[in-house]
């Protein structure tokens, strides 16, 4: 199992930019234990599921899982586990994103369970502590 300090380590070597002034931004949990955070341009929304889901939605592994989705230039969904690379979802159907929730603000980072994600004008990137992860942006996304 990697280490905190690791996932920080795989998360910088995957940035396209330097993390000079990155700080941790704290969201608070639902009474169920999700998290929901936007990037500031509202067109990526993700949404992290503790280990063990809710009570309306289990994830497929038993979790914990972070979704995030794109809304344009086209809709995109990427789910990352606890365990294995994350799933791309190129024609998800209906997007729930993006709810009027907290932003992650550019520069920020947030982290939970086995998750830590970075936020930038450039995109988000996002890796788990296996070190598997995802870069999503307007132009792009890819997963690892």
């Amino acid at each position: 199992m990697l280490t905190r300090a690791t996932a920080a380590f795989v998360l910088f070597a995957w940035l396209p930019f330097p993390l000079a002034h990155a700080a941790e931004q704290s969201i608070p949990a639902s009474a169920e234990g999700q998290i929901e955070f936007n990037t500031p341009s509202d067109n990526i929304g993700c949404i992290y599921t503790p280990k063990g889901g809710t009570g309306t939605y289990q994830p497929q592994d038993g979790g914990p899982e972070l979704s995030c989705s794109r809304v344009e230039p086209s809709y995109l969904t990427i789910i990352l586990g606890p365990k294995g690379p994350a799933t791309l979802i190129k024609n998800p159907g209906e997007q729930p994103c993006c709810s009027d929730v907290t932003r992650l603000a550019y520069g920020n980072s947030w982290s939970a369970g086995p998750f830590l994600c970075q936020s930038s004008t450039k995109g988000l990137t996002c890796t788990a502590t296996n070190g598997h992860g995802f870069f999503i942006s307007k132009a792009k996304a890819t997963v690892k």
